[in-house]
């Protein structure tokens, strides 16, 4: 029988920190450190995914979900070269984006 040890596997990525709410980083700027995007177990958005963002706040490592598909379409368009960033999340009307 093999081992675990014998597949070779890496430690993956993982995040670290409390989860926050977006309300609590609103307006405020934040380190953006990583994301993974992944398939929501609820659908309340069009895209059907969730976005897990892996943030720092005032020297804090925090982690946020959202179903927000403009933070989705503009977090994937960041080159994973140019990780870390600074961002504001704001609120623009119903959504919340980037700035």
């Amino acid at each position: 029988m093999k081992k675990f040890s014998d597949f070779d596997i890496k430690n993956t990525a993982h995040f670290v920190g409390d989860k926050v709410k977006m309300v609590k980083v609103l307006n405020k700027e934040v380190i953006i450190h990583d994301y993974k995007v992944d398939v929501s177990k609820f659908l309340k958005n069009k895209s059907g995914n969730v976005l897990t963002l892996q943030i720092e706040l005032s020297g804090e490592k925090q982690i946020i979900f959202t179903g927000s598909d403009v933070l989705i379409d503009q977090i994937v368009q960041v080159q994973k070269e140019d990780f870390p960033f600074l961002a504001v999340i704001v609120k623009n009307g119903e959504h919340f984006e980037f700035n």
